[in-house]
């Protein structure tokens, strides 16, 4: 029984994890019981749980984990401000008369949301709440309705930035350094987010022309499941669409194009998504938008400006014109901290950034406490031979590399059914990568293709997490199983996705080599 207890200890983990236990301390709880197991038994080295504290420190010093926070942050604060609801008004107005076109403004505002905030849970409520009812009272067929809300609001795990997306970023650099180790390679290559946000741009928009040409086929098929917007809803003006899209979109720019671009750090440019949001935020609550644009201009201009002519103060050959530049710099400066003070002023005042900030706080906590639980249930799993058992069944599976990586895959979907993507991230991956890599598999491809698969998590039941937050936010007439039939045919078109990935992975190849 000994030389099974590592697959006796994952088993062990998933009837702790159904059991409703908390998911981090069922990690740990069950990787320190096996560990003084197998000590007990003398097929571990308990020794190895020494390695903990230096993956500890790893963690709280991991540069690129510092963006997780600050990209929540930026969602919390757009949807705690309704700047996302504004949005979503606006789009199912425009597109309301057209067949379908509900169903299309969904899909899309999913798409904008998912580049601005990348938070699902915060996605699918805010739809749920206000595009489901309207889709209702248009005719919607429900199956149909819930299947389009809860689709759109997973976009957020394949659109950059993307939570998902620099876990695994994280997770697959490690396991590519590993592999060139086992290779003998000793000046080893990193891999970053921003190849990953590279990469999963065009997979991500290919999923959004998926979406929609299933939504725009089914209004033909079966026209009366997706009826037009009553008459009496008022189409918004040019004005309205112009304030309601183009704050998004320049935010989405600021941010991915100063990572794609190589101006800024993923964390450095979560922290101008932040402050982005914070702006738009205040604009939304009643802050005087003149001096918002004003303060904006003046921190893009610092940006810019300082990054074409900068001034070194603490230098002693300084010119008159450098002095006169630092002061226009510092006055710029002094306008962008003023905007930002005004703004989250009326987010405290009217209890915007409480909500925000313990939304964010609760998100971060949940996943750095599974981050950390999963590194003692990988080094118990690893002390008790797992991760060779895992190497050997993957280089022995029919087919080859080809056939090992079919093997994971569907591992991986069947594990969405029951598990969260963090916990999939942190416990699975790092096991099976590796050796997946080694087989000859590009890891940035290889990240794609998981990522997807990963995003279907949230639409299979009975635990996928979108099904949880549409059933919290619909109305009463849309019954758990409507939404459950609403999502088979979105999961269908999510493995269509992954094979069109598989069979061109110049797909999600091609973006990243032509910026890094």
């Amino acid at each position: 029984m000994t030389e099974y207890l590592d697959l006796i200890m994952f088993a062990a983990l998933m009837v702790a994890i159904l059991s409703g236990f908390p998911v981090s301390f069922s990690i740990a709880g069950v990787g320190i019981l096996f560990a003084y197991l197998g000590w007990m038994l003398g097929v571990m080295d308990i020794t190895l749980l020494g390695a903990m504290g230096q993956r500890v420190f790893g963690l709280l010093s991991n540069q690129v984990l510092i963006a997780i926070p600050l990209f929540v942050l930026m969602g919390a604060v757009l949807e705690k401000s309704r700047i996302a609801e504004d949005l979503l008004d606006t789009m199912g107005r425009l597109f309301g008369q057209l067949r379908g076109g509900l169903g299309i403004s969904v899909v899309l505002v999913g798409a904008l949301l998912a580049a601005s905030t990348g938070i699902v849970g915060a996605t699918v409520v805010a739809m749920g709440m206000i595009a489901l009812p309207t889709m209702l009272r248009s005719g919607y067929d429900p199956r149909v309705a819930s299947g389009i809300v809860c689709t759109a609001g997973t976009l957020g795990q394949i659109i950059p930035p993307s939570t998902l997306l620099i876990i695994l970023a994280d997770v697959m650099s490690n396991s590519y350094q590993q592999a060139q180790y086992e290779q003998g390679k000793f000046s080893v290559e990193a891999l970053s987010v921003g190849q990953f946000f590279a990469a999963a741009i065009i997979p991500g928009l290919l999923l959004v022309g998926l979406y929609l040409i299933y939504i725009l086929v089914l209004g033909v098929i079966r026209p009366h499941y997706m009826p037009p917007a009553p008459s009496d809803l008022a189409k918004p003006d040019r004005g309205e669409v112009i304030r309601a899209i183009v704050p998004p979109v320049l935010l989405i720019f600021a941010v991915l194009g100063a990572i794609l671009g190589g101006i800024a750090t993923p964390t450095e440019a979560a922290s101008v998504g932040a402050i982005g949001a914070i702006l738009m935020a205040g604009i939304r609550l009643g802050i005087n938008p003149r001096l918002i644009l004003i303060g904006t201009a003046a921190l893009v201009a610092v940006g810019i400006l300082a990054g074409l002519f900068p001034v070194r103060l603490q230098r002693n050959d300084l010119g008159f014109g450098s002095y006169v530049g630092g002061a226009a710099y510092a006055v710029m400066t002094l306008v962008g901290i003023i905007s930002i003070a005004y703004a989250l002023n009326a987010a405290l005042r009217q209890k915007v950034l409480h909500e925000a900030v313990n939304s964010t706080l609760t998100m971060t906590s949940m996943i750095f406490a599974t981050i950390l639980a999963a590194g003692i249930f990988s080094l118990v799993f690893i002390g008790l031979g797992g991760e060779e058992r895992v190497a050997a069944l993957l280089s022995n599976m029919p087919g080859g590399a080809n056939g090992a990586l079919l093997f994971c895959m569907i591992f991986i979907f069947f594990l969405g059914f029951f598990l969260d993507f963090v916990e999939i991230s942190v416990i699975v991956l790092p096991l099976v990568t590796p050796t997946l890599i080694l087989m000859g598999h590009d890891p940035i491809w290889l990240g794609v293709l998981i990522a997807i698969n990963l995003q279907t998590s949230f639409l299979t039941p009975p635990f996928g997490f979108s099904l949880f937050y549409l059933r919290g936010a619909a109305p009463k007439e849309v019954t758990t199983g409507h939404i459950y039939a609403g999502v088979a045919p979105f999961i269908g078109l999510q493995a269509i996705g992954v094979l069109l990935v598989w069979a061109l992975p110049a797909l999600a190849t091609w973006l990243p080599a032509a910026i890094f």
